[in-house]
This record gives structure tokens, sequence and C-alpha cells, in this order.
């Protein structure tokens, strides 16, 4: 795990200058959960989550488990990443809209890697769709300020066809992304793109 956690850490150095350090590490979280702590400016990613996530691949009888958790792992460091970011930039956002920003910058960040940013963006959102039958069924909106697991999976599968649609044809038509929604799709990769570009605007190297 530590070769994907330096290689995000990697990418957001040559994207962004921040004022403050942001320490990425990896740890036994006892069932917290990976996080962004603000005081502290620490992104923890739990190795937990990361046996969990390799279970789930391997019980859906994934070929390369081990590569699917790592990809979920890449994503997890940009969403947390994007919570990060909020918080350095000040951005003024509810709990659920911080969630879904958080998200967005994370399908940002893999889709600028191009081929395998998007392989590992299509990983993170298939263990959205295998974590959902326990992870929807025990969270509730005012609970979890996180959208739905299968929720946060289409989202991810609309901005991949929403940025490159002929690479990622094969999306559409399947169970989490309709046609009727793929056809909207770059409209809504173009305003999370210039979105968080434009929030990012102070920060960019």
């Amino acid at each position: 795990m530590g070769k994907v956690l330096e290689k995000g850490a990697a990418a957001l150095d040559t994207f962004l200058v921040l004022d403050r350090t942001v320490t990425v590490v990896g740890r036994s979280c006892h069932g917290q959960g990976s996080s962004y702590d603000a005081e502290s400016r620490r992104l923890e990613i739990c190795y937990d989550e990361v046996a969990e996530d390799r279970s789930l691949f391997q019980e859906a009888r994934d070929p390369r488990p081990d590569d699917a958790a790592t990809a979920v792992v890449a994503e997890t460091v940009f969403h947390e990443a994007g919570h990060a970011l909020v918080d350095d930039l000040r951005l003024s956002l509810s709990d659920r809209n911080e969630e879904d920003a958080a998200d967005q910058f994370a399908a940002l960040m893999l889709i600028r890697q191009g081929v395998e940013g998007e392989r590992q963006l299509r990983q993170a959102a298939r263990e959205y769709e295998l974590s959902a039958p326990t992870g929807d069924a025990s969270a509730t909106d005012d609970r979890d300020e996180h959208s739905s697991d299968l929720q946060r999976a289409a989202n991810h599968l609309c901005y991949l066809y929403g940025a490159s649609p002929t690479r990622n044809a094969d999306l559409v038509h399947t169970r989490y992304l309709s046609a009727r929604r793929a056809a909207g799709c770059g409209t809504e990769w173009a305003h999370v793109r210039s979105t968080w570009t434009r929030n990012l605007a102070p920060a960019l190297r």
C-alpha cells in the first residue's frame, strides 16, 4: 500500500501548492475508517479497509483482488485530499455537499491520469457497488453524510463516460448508467471539472 500512497501524494504535489503540509499515512484504524484530520493535517488510510475491500473483490471472484483493492486506495487518497482542500480553501459546503465534492475531486485526479486512472476509478465504483448491500442498508440520510454507495458508483461511472465517451462506451445501458443519464454526463463532468478548477485556482501550480 505504501507505493500507492506515495504515488497519490506525488500526484497532488505536482498539481497543487498548499500553504501548509498535509501528511499521508497508512495505519490500522480499528474500524474508524480512512479520514482527514484537520487539526493534525493528517490524511489517514486504513489497513483495515484495504483488507475488507480485498475480501469484497475476492468474494466477487475478481481475478486480481490485490490490484482492485489498490485502486480503491488511490481513489480514497484523493477523496480524503478533497476534504483537506475544502478545509484549506475554506469552501463553504454542507456535510453532504462536501462528501460529494470530495468524490468529485477524486474523480478529477484519477481521470487526469488517463487510462490507468480511469481503470482505478472503475474499480472504486465497483467497490461501492459491492459494498452497497451492507453499507446502504445500515445508513440513513440523517445519520450518514455520504450519498448512498450505489449513487456514488453511478456518479463515478457518469464522470468517466462524460470525460471520455468513446473509451468508456461500455458503461452505457448498464445497471448504473442509463442512456438517459449518459446523455447528460458530458455536462455533469464539465461542471465538476470547472467547479473544482475554479476553486483550486489559488493553489494550482
